[in-house]
């Protein structure tokens, strides 16, 4: 399914990813079952398979769905397995992580988290070997998360190898006419880098997505849009909908 999602994007000769000559340094993806969000998600990971031999380490971020958590939360496995192999962790990188401020390990966020675990299989489709730092972000400022993401920055770390995704849905339940209104004006403020008008009701994701908003302000980056669809594009279902968008930056 997802080699299929995969090879359907890339097909489309999306022309935001055909313009690409350097790798994204981050990308914004749904994260519901393959059969609703797939294809969206499809589209910003087929942007990165030309770079795929340049990235080694994946920063995934997601909002917590399952558990409180205050500030965000790592991981202590020294693997996550999908039915596509092991991925090994970063453990040196979750190290210097948990010395910041509102960075700790806290298994229990992550023993059910979706947002995370969706990622994976397309992840290990579209890359070679890599290591991840999953990351649950419950409730922290774009500030707080920035911290995060700065420490993996090139203009920090000096190390260009390493791909940021957060993962994030956007209006929940809304009818269809509703939904489509609401996320493109969701999309506009992304794209703007508007991380103050994003609000839980926009993106379930909203924190490690207004985190990202408030690094690209500070580095001088932009957010392209690839995609947005919702879930009565595929359902056929208009009723109660959710809203999925495809982006990455650079």
């Amino acid at each position: 399914m997802v080699r299929g999602m995969l090879a359907e994007s890339a097909n489309q000769g999306n022309l935001a990813g055909m313009a690409m000559t350097n790798n994204p340094g981050a990308l914004i993806v749904p994260h519901a079952g393959f059969v609703y969000s797939g294809l969206v998600a499809a589209q910003a990971y087929a942007c990165i398979q030309q770079f795929a031999h340049e990235i080694n380490r994946v920063v995934l971020l997601g909002p917590a769905h399952r558990v409180a958590v205050r500030g965000m939360a790592l991981s202590s496995a020294d693997n996550f397995q999908t039915p596509l192999g092991t991925i090994p962790l970063d453990k040196a990188a979750n190290a210097q992580l948990a010395l910041l401020p509102l960075v700790a390990v806290n298994n229990d966020a992550h023993e059910l988290e979706h947002s995370l675990e969706v990622q994976l299989p397309f992840l290990q489709e579209v890359l070679d070997e890599f290591k991840l730092v999953p990351i649950v972000v419950g409730e922290a400022s774009p500030e707080e998360v920035y911290t995060v993401l700065n420490h993996f920055s090139s203009d920090v770390s000096r190390d260009k190898n390493t791909l940021i995704v957060i993962s994030t849905d956007l209006s929940h339940f809304e009818n269809y006419e509703n939904a489509t209104s609401h996320d493109r004006k969701t999309s506009l403020a992304i794209k703007n880098l508007e991380y103050e008008n994003i609000s839980y009701g926009d993106a379930c994701g909203r924190n490690p997505l207004n985190g990202l908003l408030y690094f690209a302000r500070k580095k001088n980056l932009h957010i392209q849009d690839l995609v947005l669809k919702n879930s009565g594009d595929v359902s056929g279902d208009r009723d109660r909908v959710v809203g999925y968008g495809a982006y990455v930056l650079h």
